[in-house]
Parts: C-alpha cells; structure tokens; sequence
C-alpha cells in the first residue's frame, strides 16, 4: 500500500471528511472561552483550543471504530469504517489514537497545570463513553459529559480554576448532546436493536421526538439564565430566537422519524453551537 493510500485510510479512520464532529465539540469550548477570559482570550488559547478540539475528536473516532468493531460490521452506515472492514488492523488503529492524543496533551501543556489535571478527567471520561452503550441505557448522557468537557478546560487554561458556572454550563451543554446525538441514534435504531447496542433513542422509544426538543430547550434555557447577564441583553435575544427557529426546523426534519431526516437533523447541529458561540462573541464585545 502507498504512502498515499495510507494517509486516505487514516483520514477515514479520523473522519476528516466530516468535520461536523469536531464542530460540535469546538463551538461550546470556544463559548467557555469567551466567556472565561471576558472577551477575546488570546492567540495562543484559541490556537490551543482549536487544534486540540480536532486532535482529540480524531483520537476518539480510533478508539470508538476499534472498540465497536464487532457492532459496526451488523450496522449499514458504519459496516465500511476503515477497523470494521478489515483495512486498518485495531492495533494500528489504536497508535494513531495514541499519537492523536499525545498531541493534544502537548497543547495542554502550554496552558497551565490546573488544565493540565483536568484533562486526565476529560481523557477519562472519552474512553469510557464507547463502552458505555454496553452498559447504559443513556449511553449519550456520558457522550454529552465528554463532548462538554471543554468547557471546565476552557476555564481551567483561562482562570487555573473550574467555578461553578463552568459546570452549570456543562449541564446545559450536556442536554444539546443528548438532542444531538439521539437523532444521531434514531439513524440506526433498527440495527441497534438486532445487535442488542443501548442507545437514547431505542430507551425513550415513541417520546424521542418530544424528547429531543424538551433537551433543546433546556439547553437554550440554561444558558441563557448563565449568559445573558454576561452578554448583551439584546444581541443574546436574536441569538435566542435564531436557535429556537433551528429548534422547531429539527422538529420538521425528525417528526417522522426517516433515516435521512434524523441524520439531517443530526448534521445540521453545529449551526446552533455555531450560532450561540456568535452571540456570546458579539454579546461580550456590545455589553
């Protein structure tokens, strides 16, 4: 095999051609951000947060693909996934994660040691997640913890602390990956369901729509209760009305519950983490 060929595998194994991913997990830390340093935290954290976002989402998806290697060949939409099918071996799999998230760390290193301790945390609580669909019947709420953790991070690298509001903002994150990626699961709820995977969507069975949009909205209003003394009253408020509008075209994309408008759906969810790290950059700097 080239050099070539092997680099395209290893960007399949990272899913590079979906970053939607990593976008998901960078809009929330980059709010944390903001909102830590009061307003524009630097080059240097930004560039760290950036870069470490993506190298650690990537690390995921390696240690994910090889420990549901065995699920993901029943499943139609992962059955082709680089461990799945055979063209990379899970050890290999496994030292590309390892180099992934080494380069992380070394970001991590460049901040400050109260961030440097809570990313074992972090680290932690990534691991586990891929085994938790054996073991829970919402796996997605220990997604939900370890996609909101750089929130805590992002505080921790500003401040060397983690105050209360840097886990009140966690929660609310949390209820937005458990929107997310239960219409992430509704995908494939039929497959799931021969393999025997626990997931949200097969847990909350004929509720999952309604659900969805009760996590929608505590999400928004948490934030909001957290953020829009912080901010600018006015620019939080057609920030509000932005998501709610992507809010009620989710409900239109997964009411039925088809394969391509739940995924849709799913795909689309970095707009609203997008359009809540907007207003808390525009809301900072007009407060």
């Amino acid at each position: 095999m080239s050099y070539t060929d092997k680099a395209a595998l290893y960007l399949d194994l990272i899913r590079w051609d979906r970053p939607a991913g990593w976008l998901l997990l960078l809009w929330p830390s980059l709010s944390a951000l903001w909102v830590a340093a009061g307003g524009f935290p630097g080059w240097h954290l930004l560039t760290v947060f950036i870069f470490g976002t993506i190298l650690m989402r990537s690390a995921g998806c390696c240690l994910n693909d090889v420990a549901d290697r065995d699920f993901d060949r029943h499943v139609k939409r992962t059955a082709q996934r680089p461990v799945t099918s055979g063209r990379i071996r899970s050890q290999e799999a496994l030292q590309v994660g390892a180099v992934l998230a080494l380069a992380a760390f070394l970001l991590v290193l460049s901040t400050n040691w109260v961030a440097v301790a809570w990313s074992f945390a972090a680290l932690a609580v990534a691991m586990a997640y891929p085994f938790a669909k054996r073991i829970f019947s919402m796996p997605q709420a220990v997604l939900g913890v370890a996609f909101s953790f750089g929130v805590p991070m992002a505080f921790a690298a500003v401040r060397a602390e983690v105050p209360m509001l840097a886990w009140a903002l966690l929660l609310g994150n949390l209820f937005w990956v458990l929107a997310y990626d239960t219409e992430y699961a509704m995908v494939d709820r039929d497959d799931d369901l021969k393999i025997g995977m626990k997931t949200s969507a097969i847990t909350l069975g004929r509720l999952d729509v309604m659900a969805i949009m009760v996590f929608y909205i505590l999400h928004l209003a948490i934030w909001t209760a957290l953020l829009v003394e912080l901010v600018s009253p006015w620019v939080w408020f057609v920030t509000l009305l932005a998501a709610l509008g992507q809010v009620a075209w989710h409900y239109l994309l997964i009411r039925h519950r088809s394969r391509e408008g739940c995924f849709k759906a799913f795909a689309l969810n970095h707009w609203l983490g997008f359009t809540l790290f907007g207003g808390v950059v525009i809301g900072m700097a007009l407060r």
